[in-house]
């Protein structure tokens, strides 16, 4: 069974494009008010249990709207019967079956969400607008990409407008973001001692515990074929003839950013990005973006992802709207051949023993990421050095999977982010085969577990102190689901 905990990172909105709608409560009228009851000394909205449309005028200083199909109300968040409705449905079409998750779990883990962002608000928790903005442009985009046009997102998503579209998206997001940062508070602080992970490990029956899956530690030489001067040239030259048809002849940028610009994380939205000072774009982007006045439109200039033109929209006190074309030079057949001779020689070097391989990596390798290290790969999943083998990308494990230790790969074809040629070299430093959890050599891996259950106790007790703390109130067949939390404060 699918536990509440889980569910709330599957229904966070992601790239995946899901979403769920919201709902709020509006004045009827120009002197009307929702109504408040005061449950232990804390105002709250009154909202009728039944499903009714109605709008109920009784005589009094105000009229009393009645929500249609609420499930539940968290603090001042509502939570609709569409809100489940609609959760439920983006699980089966991702082929989660009928039987893996009920509408009260999918109910629990949203009202944990809804409980988490409404005290993220109570304590003071801020969520730049710039960030969110960053992260609707991103949605858009990517939606866009998959459907097509922007018109048919809206028909999709069956939403009038793109403008109302983006705000129920920017809410969306930032409900989702005071969750998660509440989250992180409520464990920022927690450490975990070594008596503590000792403690942990004897807990654990010798028949139950853990079996780590084969690991393996591996290093990387990269060699990218040079990008000729001449086409870089040529990049620079056509940004400019954008930039003097912009600027000159009063062009529009965000349509030559839709029909030219290489970046396909803005292209469809005409380049255009939310930023501010903290938000994670290259440095010499921003230190452009943020050099510039409104309306102006910058010169050339170079990043790892290519040559860009930046042009500010809007400027908010620290936030500004940009539009940007991204143009990648193109790399020659004869730059390719060149690059892939150097490796093919690089690797016959090492295979013969006339250089170790992170020697030939710190010498030779164009990934400046790793060269230093001699070419060692960290995990961005643990931050460690070690891979789990059955998690993989399965294009690497089908190039890893077979090579004994110090083994050299065979010259591996790839592409960078920008879809040019590059080639490498793989070795397996250190392999890990499977086995029982041993406290010695597997010391940090306990460590993680004895430190993840610590932070899962902490927000369990958090959980339960601030349901009795806030207003909470559970309609109809909602409260006779059984929660693993104590939302019917029974």
């Amino acid at each position: 069974m699918i536990k509440t905990t889980v569910l709330c990172a599957i229904l966070t909105f992601s790239m995946n494009t899901q979403f769920y709608a919201q709902e709020i409560i509006e004045e009827v009228a120009q002197d009307s008010i929702v109504t408040q009851d005061t449950i232990n000394g804390q105002n709250s909205p009154i909202v009728n249990d039944t499903i009714n449309t109605a709008v109920e005028t009784v005589k009094a200083p105000f009229q009393r709207t009645k929500i249609d199909g609420v499930a539940a109300v968290i603090g001042e968040n509502v939570i609709l019967d569409s809100d489940i409705d609609i959760a439920y449905r983006q699980l089966m079409s991702e082929g989660t079956s009928a039987s893996d998750v009920s509408r009260c779990e999918l109910a629990g883990s949203l009202f944990e969400s809804k409980l988490y962002s409404h005290h993220a608000i109570q304590d003071s928790i801020v969520v730049r607008d710039a960030e969110v903005n960053s992260m609707v442009d991103q949605q858009l985009a990517y939606m866009t990409n998959e459907l097509g046009t922007v018109e048919k997102v809206l028909k999709f998503y069956k939403k009038d407008n793109l403008v109302d579209f983006r705000k129920e998206l920017f809410e969306i997001n930032k409900s989702n973001r005071l969750s998660e940062q509440m989250r992180t508070k409520i464990i920022e602080d927690i450490e975990i001692t070594p008596e503590e992970i000792r403690e942990f490990f004897d807990d654990i029956p010798e028949d139950e515990r853990p079996l780590f899956s084969t690991e393996l530690e591996l290093a990387q030489i990269v060699i990218e074929p040079e990008i000729p001067d001449e086409e870089e040239q040529k990049v620079i030259d056509r940004l400019n003839q954008f930039r003097e048809d912009i600027v000159e002849n009063g062009s529009s940028f965000a349509t030559k950013a839709v029909l030219y610009s290489q970046d396909p994380g803005s292209k469809s939205t005409g380049g255009k990005y939310t930023l501010d000072r903290k938000t994670n774009f290259a440095k010499e982007f921003k230190d452009v973006a943020f050099s510039l006045q409104e309306g102006e439109v910058s010169e050339p200039f170079k990043t790892d992802f290519g040559w860009h033109i930046v042009k500010v929209d809007k400027i908010r006190g620290e936030e500004i709207d940009v539009r940007h074309i991204l143009l990648t030079p193109e790399v020659t057949r004869k730059t390719v051949d060149e690059a892939k001779r150097l490796i093919d020689s690089i690797r016959t070097s090492i295979v013969s023993g006339s250089i170790e391989f992170k020697e030939a990596a710190r010498k030779f390798s164009d990934e400046k990421e790793t060269r230093e290290d001699g070419g060692q790969l960290l995990n961005p999943t643990t931050g460690d050095t070690r891979f789990e083998l059955t998690k993989i990308d399965p294009i690497l494990y089908d190039q890893v999977s077979k090579l004994k230790m110090n083994e050299v790969s065979l010259v591996i074809p790839d592409q960078d982010r920008q879809g040019r040629k590059k080639y490498k070299l793989i070795t397996v430093l250190n392999r890990y085969d499977e086995h029982i959890a041993d406290y010695a050599n597997d010391y940090l891996k306990i460590q993680e577990l004895a430190l993840r259950k610590k932070q899962i106790d902490a927000i369990r007790k958090w959980q339960s102190e601030k349901i009795m703390d806030t207003y909470i109130k559970i309609n109809g067949e909602y409260r006779d689901c059984e929660y693993s939390g104590n939302w019917l404060k029974k």
